[in-house]
């Protein structure tokens, strides 16, 4: 199979496009990026709106990674979209950002076995595949970065009730404002985990085979399309990424597999991170092409792309859309930027990612210091 690739115009990553139901102003995606800066019920924190309202001008913002349920949980102060008050929360965001003439999903996950006890109802030990450990740490409030918790092997009769919660947090989600879902089916999470032989050793129909073990994530996206709309969902993969301690033995035919099973659902699009997560991009030989070949939806790139890089995706075919991280971080007005090949800020101390308030989070920098652009005004300045 060969994906079609179109010539594109040279300004085409600024112009607009379409995603399954989403309609985007321009190609350039802000990535889903974790923050922890949630409120103790785990609600958006009081300055969430305004930091994703001044990111407006993303074709399509992916809002942070968002617990389905409480078991969910791995790190401290991360959002969820399953209890009222969360939804309440998320709307505040929603609003914001459509005032600004934005679109938003949010990023769902399930931690499964990236979590620690401290996290879960009574000290229980998280949920994986497998009874193995990931040999990755978290964040514990008190303690600071730990180790995470040898997990127990999700019972047969659990799994109906996880692919119930991410449905139920799909409703949720557009209850909350949001124009669709992002399944994280990626970086060792729980959906990722049941994917590969390396964390999964299971024997039973969610096991073994490639077919068996991609069998939650097609079952997840499968009941979420059903609740919110195929249009409306996309899924994100990272075929080679060791985040998580994530590993397979052969992930060339284990994605190919999984991008065949996802496409007949006609979902808005897959979200792909090339290579290592936020590292070398040909970290394994890996055929993207034989993998974007497999799906007709809009295809989304990730992992270390520049201006030039995005252009070059998008006018070749190559790509449809391409996902920044950390320069939405320090760059609110980023797709103003790109556009006018000017300068980026720097990113404020590490310290500033995870948790705090406002500083490192809502008070960078844009062009005009006045104004912060929204789509349509970045969509005339191109």
């Amino acid at each position: 199979m060969t994906r079609p690739h179109q010539t594109r115009s040279a300004r085409a990553v600024f112009e607009p496009a379409q995603a399954g139901a989403l309609k985007l102003a321009n190609r350039i995606v802000m990535a889903p990026l974790t923050r922890n800066r949630a409120a103790e019920d785990l609600s958006p924190g009081p300055f969430a709106a305004e930091y994703y309202a001044q990111r407006a001008s993303a074709g399509l913002i992916i809002a942070e990674a968002t617990q389905v349920s409480a078991q969910a949980q791995g790190y401290a102060n991360t959002p969820g979209c399953y209890t009222d008050a969360q939804v309440q929360g998320w709307k505040k965001v929603t609003e914001a950002v459509h005032e600004k003439g934005g679109t938003i999903v949010v990023q769902l996950w399930h931690t499964g076995r990236v979590s620690h006890t401290s996290f879960q109802k009574d000290g229980q030990a998280p949920v994986g595949p497998s009874a193995i450990r990931a040999r990755t740490k978290t964040f514990v409030a008190g303690e600071g970065f730990v180790d995470v918790s040898t997990p127990r092997a999700l019972d047969l009769r659990e799994i109906p009730g996880i692919i119930e919660d991410f449905g139920n947090a799909c409703s949720r989600a557009i209850e909350a404002g949001f124009d669709g879902v992002e399944l994280h089916g990626a970086h060792g999470y729980l959906l990722d985990a049941f994917l590969r032989d390396g964390t999964n050793h299971r024997t039973d129909a969610y096991g073994g085979p490639i077919e068996n073990r991609a069998r939650l994530l097609l079952e997840v996206a499968r009941a979420c399309a059903d609740a919110i709309g195929a249009e409306r969902l996309g899924v994100r993969l990272s075929p080679v990424s060791t985040a998580g301690d994530s590993h397979d033995s052969h992930p060339q035919a284990l994605f190919n597999h999984v991008v065949e099973g996802l496409n007949p659902l006609g979902l808005a699009y897959l979200h792909v991170v090339e290579g290592e997560t936020g590292g070398d991009r040909d970290s394994m030989a890996f055929d993207y092409e034989a993998l974007s070949a497999r799906f007709d939806g809009a295809w989304m790139v990730n992992n270390g792309y520049d201006r030039q890089m995005a252009i070059d995706a998008v006018v070749s075919g190559r790509a449809d859309l391409v996902s920044f991280g950390r320069p939405f971080i320090a760059n609110p007005d980023l797709v103003e930027r790109l556009s006018q090949n000017a300068p980026l800020n720097k990113l404020m101390g590490q310290e500033t990612f995870y948790g705090g308030g406002a500083h490192g989070y809502t008070d960078y920098p844009t062009l005009n210091p006045d104004h912060v652009a929204t789509r349509s005004d970045v969509t005339a300045s191109v």
